[in-house]
C-alpha cells in the first residue's frame, strides 16, 4: 500500500462506494438492535397501535373482591358520537338477541370483509354471554372495493324476506372465500328457502335501496370502515353517546365498552 493511501483509495471507485455503502448500512443496522434490546429489556419500547386497534383503547382498574383479592377490570375509554346521529332501530332491521335488551350493538359491516369475518363472531359471543342485556343489529357497509359485498348483502336481505337472516349471513361468513352466484343460490337451497321466491327477490333488486341507505346512515354517524360498530343503552336519550368500535377489537374491548354502560 503507498504512504498516505488509505485502503478505500487502492480500489476501484465502483468498489469503493459498494463497500462503503456496506458498511454504513451495517453500522446503522448494529445501532438499531443495541437501542431496540436495551428499550425491550427495560420494556419501555412504545409501537404504534394498528388503523383497527387505535380505535378502542382500554385502561385498566384495580378492584376488591368480596374474598379480599384483587382483579383488574378493562374499562372503554375509545370514542363516542351522539346517540342522536344514529339511525333509530325499525321493524326493517335485523336483531339478534332480546328487542328490548339493556344494550344495542348497531354493526356496520361487509359480507366480503375478512375482518368483519373475523368480528362476527365476537358480537355474536356478546349476545350469548350478556343473556339477554345486549341485542346485535345488522347494518349493511358494503366496501366500494370488494366487488361481491353489495350482491352477498342483498342475498341476505332475501334470505331475512324468508326469516332466515342470520342463519344465511353467518354461512356466508363461513365460506366468505366463495363468494358469488354459484354460492348464494347452494346456500338458499342449504338452508331450506323456497330457492324460487329467493331467485325472485334477487333479480327484483329490491333491497338495494335498503343496502345503500344503511350505509348512506352508517356514514352520517361516522363510521368510515368496516366493523363499525356503536354501542349505546337502549333508552338512551338523542343528547346522550354511544361508544365506537373501529375494526375487529377483541372480546374484552367490546366487553369493556358494554360494561361501562351497564
Amino acid at each position: 500500500m503507498e504512504p498516505g493511501k488509505s485502503l478505500f483509495d487502492m480500489m476501484p471507485s465502483k468498489t469503493a462506494f459498494w463497500v462503503g455503502f456496506g458498511t454504513a448500512i451495517l453500522a446503522l443496522g448494529t445501532l438499531g438492535f443495541i437501542i431496540l434490546g436495551s428499550c425491550t429489556l427495560k420494556g419501555t419500547c412504545g409501537f404504534p397501535a394498528s388503523a383497527e386497534a387505535a380505535a378502542v383503547k382500554t385502561t385498566t382498574t384495580t378492584t376488591t373482591t368480596g374474598t379480599g383479592t384483587t382483579a383488574t377490570v378493562p374499562t372503554a375509554t375509545g370514542s363516542s358520537v351522539a346517540v342522536s346521529r344514529i339511525a333509530a332501530v325499525d321493524d326493517d332491521d335485523h336483531i339478534l338477541g332480546e328487542k328490548d335488551a339493556e344494550i344495542t350493538i348497531i354493526g356496520y359491516s361487509d359480507f366480503e370483509c375478512p375482518f368483519c369475518a373475523r368480528f362476527h363472531p365476537t358480537l355474536q359471543q356478546m349476545v350469548d354471554d350478556y343473556d339477554g342485556k345486549v341485542r346485535w343489529v345488522y347494518r349493511n357497509f358494503p366496501l366500494s372495493f370488494h366487488p361481491e359485498a353489495e350482491n352477498a348483502a342483498e342475498a341476505a336481505e332475501c334470505a331475512g324476506e324468508q326469516g332466515k337472516f342470520w342463519e344465511y349471513g353467518d354461512a356466508i361468513i363461513e365460506n366468505q372465500t366463495d363468494l358469488g352466484e354459484d354460492l348464494y343460490k347452494k346456500l338458499a337451497s342449504d338452508i331450506g328457502l323456497n330457492t324460487t321466491a329467493f331467485d325472485s327477490c334477487r333479480s327484483s333488486d329490491k333491497y338495494l335501496d335498503k343496502i345503500a341507505n344503511d350505509a348512506s346512515e352508517g356514514a352520517a354517524a361516522g363510521v368510515t370502515g368496516t366493523p363499525g360498530s356503536l354501542i349505546y343503552r337502549t333508552d338512551a336519550k338523542g343528547t346522550d353517546s354511544a361508544i365506537v368500535i373501529k375494526g375487529a377489537q377483541s372480546a374484552s374491548a367490546v366487553k369493556a365498552a358494554i360494561d361501562s354502560l351497564l
